[in-house]
Parts: C-alpha cells; structure tokens; sequence
C-alpha cells in the first residue's frame, strides 16, 4: 500500500499563478519530529557536558583538599620549629652574658683549662645551611611541596646549630660556676704566692698558695661551685678542705680550727665549708689557700676578682 501523500497550494493573487507541492507522509513525520526532538537533545547536551564539568571540578576539588591539608601540616611543622628557635634564641640571650667579674677570671685560666669547655667545630652544620638556602632558591622556581621541604630542612639545620650553641653555653656556665674567682675569707693579705723565706727557719722556699690573716672562727668559703673531695687533718696544712670544682680545678683550705662541710657534699660558690684556725705548721689565726689547675699550682691572686660574700 502506497503511503499517503499530500499536496500543498500556493496562489499568488497578484500574478495568479499556482505552485503546487506534493509531500510524502513519512518525510513529513520526520521532519516534524525532528524539529521537535531538538531542544531535547540540545539540552541532553548541555546536561551531559555540564556533568562532566562537574565531575572534573569535583576531582579538582579533592586534589586541592589533599594539597591544602598537607599545606597545613607543614605549616604548623613549620610554625612550631620558628617557636622553638625563638625560644632557644631567648634562652641563649639571656645566658649568654656573664659578671664582668667571672667574665675575667676565666680570661685568666690556663688555656688548657677552659680548652676543656670549649666545643667542637659547627662548620660542617654551616655548609649544610648555605646548600639549604640554595636549594630554596631552586625549590621557589619549583612545586610548594620542594619550597616546603626546603624550608623545613632548613630550619631543622639551624636547630642543630642553635642547640650546639645552646650546648657551647651551658659548658661556659659550668666553666663560669667552677672558676675560684672570691676570696675564701675576710682579713688581709699576709703571705703571697711563689718564693720567700720559711717563717719558721728563715731559709728560702716556695709559698704554694696564699695567706689571708683574721681572727680565730670567721668563717671560711668555698670560692666556685664543687664537690668536698677532702675534709681532715693533714700534716703541715692542719684540717685542710679540699674542693674539687670540675675542669681540672681543685682548691685547698689549710689551718682551719674546724668543719662546716663532709667529704662527698656539694657546695656552691660562697657557702661555708669551714672557719679560720691555727692549726698544723702555722704561726698563727689565717687561712691558706691554693688553686690547683690539672695538677699544677697557679697564683690564686690572678683568679680573685671578688669579695667573699658575707
């Protein structure tokens, strides 16, 4: 059976001419559908391409997430490791500076003395930061992740250096506390350092220490921070104290009438190890003091830059 078909008329009444069209039924469906189906697929299109749009800013999204949560892990590492240099940077400022006083004693030490204080070489820990701030300098041309792991490489350097010196410090202090730099009593000065005569058969000799004369019971002190190594008679010296203050530094306390101190008890620069006596080879009410550097007598009038405390 042949498909319908439709004729359609145009008369132009001016002229009075006719045209006529014949259509198939079916090319007409078609096309009637067509035109109809296309603001369903137009907008199909524009659904299925937002879509995709969407899913790509999602993915983006959760790319940028993970990026911004390790941001905020480094940063706060970051953040805590600047804390922490200020707070070493303040501690070191406010130890740093000695007492003038101890300041020039430990200037007067043997060299070998406050070698022992001192410590190592940082310059390898400074190589390592002058890589560093190189490498910053590549990793800025580079990803964040690179300038972050720098940066933290960097600061984690200098915390080393820090420490170090916090270390080189804290040795200077122990140095500072264990130098005898006061006067183990108050009197006055009666036998000095090196060569004189013996008081008692007037032939040459050698005073190891010195002398300071006042009456019978004032008290005595320990002149740095140390550990009572000895407290007992002990020949020409009498009750002799004898004070070990680390670093190689030793100082003895001849001629005391007693006590205030045990063998093994520690005592900090100004307190009261004993009090002036007359006893052993003595001519009468002083104390005799020596300083002893790794075995070897030293004048203890180069180190006494203070008063004892009262």
């Amino acid at each position: 059976m042949a498909g319908r078909r439709y004729t359609v008329v145009v008369a132009d009444r001016s002229s009075g001419v006719v045209r006529q069209m014949t259509l198939n039924r079916r090319w007409v469906t078609l096309t009637v559908a067509t035109v109809l189906s296309m603001p369903v697929l137009i907008g199909l299109g524009a659904k299925w391409s937002a879509r995709t749009e969407i899913d790509q800013l999602q993915a983006s999204n959760a790319v940028l997430q993970v990026e911004n949560g390790s941001y905020r892990v480094a940063t706060g590492e970051l953040t805590g490791q600047i804390q922490s240099l200020e707070s070493v940077i303040n501690d070191l400022g406010a130890r740093a500076t000695l007492a003038p006083e101890q300041a020039r004693a430990m200037q007067r030490l043997p060299a070998v003395v406050r070698s022992r204080a001192a410590g190592g070489s940082n310059v390898a820990d400074s190589a390592a930061s002058n890589a560093a701030i190189a490498d910053i300098a590549k990793a800025a041309l580079s990803t964040p992740e690179d300038t972050f792991g720098v940066l933290r490489d960097l600061l984690q350097g200098l915390e080393n250096r820090l420490r170090y010196v916090r270390h080189d410090v804290e040795r200077r202090e122990q140095l500072a506390s264990a130098t005898p730099s006061i006067w183990p009593a108050h009197g006055w000065l009666t036998g000095t350092f090196g060569g004189r005569s013996d008081p008692f058969t007037g032939e040459p000799g050698y005073h190891q220490g010195i002398d300071i004369s006042t009456e019978k019971g004032q008290p005595v002190y320990a002149t740095a921070d140390g550990t009572v190594e000895a407290a007992s008679y002990t020949g020409d010296y009498g009750n002799l104290i004898v004070l070990r203050h680390g670093f190689g530094l030793t100082t003895r306390y001849g001629h005391l009438s007693s006590f205030a101190v045990k063998v093994d008890q520690s005592v900090k620069r100004g307190a009261v190890i004993g009090y002036v006596g007359s006893t052993g080879r003595s001519t009468g009410a002083h104390v005799h003091y020596e300083i002893h550097a790794n075995g070897k007598l030293i004048n203890p009038l180069q180190l006494l830059t203070e008063p004892a405390k009262r």
